[in-house]
């Protein structure tokens, strides 16, 4: 697996720093924001990984250009492993935590929170949130690397 930029390893190790690093000298909402993006990159990035091989092994024929469509296949692809629509479904909500409309809370504080109308993401929330995606991330590159063969 390539280790730059353009990979699910790369997208962790920057989400990585912008949580422990970055946001703990900021604390602003826009280090959460930016951090739930590196995250989605995590996934967009793994998703893609999975179907590349599943398309050397002749599984699908084509692997979709948008992001979404790539996770619903992936799914599709997957769905015999049970811990795939977890993955699936936390995905959509970094989505959706993402794309809606949000307000800060105790920023350049502490307890700095991004508010939205379903959710707020604090420091803590968001260290769950990048410890589920390391998980799809190990999953990813396990599922890779034993169907590489």
């Amino acid at each position: 697996m390539v280790e730059d930029s353009d990979s699910s390893i790369g997208q962790l190790k920057r989400a990585d720093h912008l949580l422990y690093v970055t946001l703990k000298y900021t604390r602003t909402t826009e280090v959460i924001k930016n951090t739930i993006r590196r995250l989605i990159g995590v996934f967009d990035y793994a998703a893609l990984e999975i179907l590349e091989v599943e398309k050397r092994r002749r599984k699908i024929k084509s692997i979709p250009y948008l992001p979404i469509e790539r996770m619903d296949l992936l799914a599709k692809v997957l769905s015999e492993r049970k811990e795939i629509k977890d993955y699936v479904l936390f995905y959509y909500l970094l989505r959706h935590i993402d794309k809606a409309e949000y307000s800060s809370k105790e920023e350049y504080r502490k307890n700095v929170a991004l508010i939205t109308k379903d959710f707020n993401v604090d420091i803590t929330m968001l260290t769950l949130y990048f410890e589920k995606t390391k998980d799809f991330a190990k999953f990813a590159n396990k599922y890779v690397n034993e169907n590489e063969k």
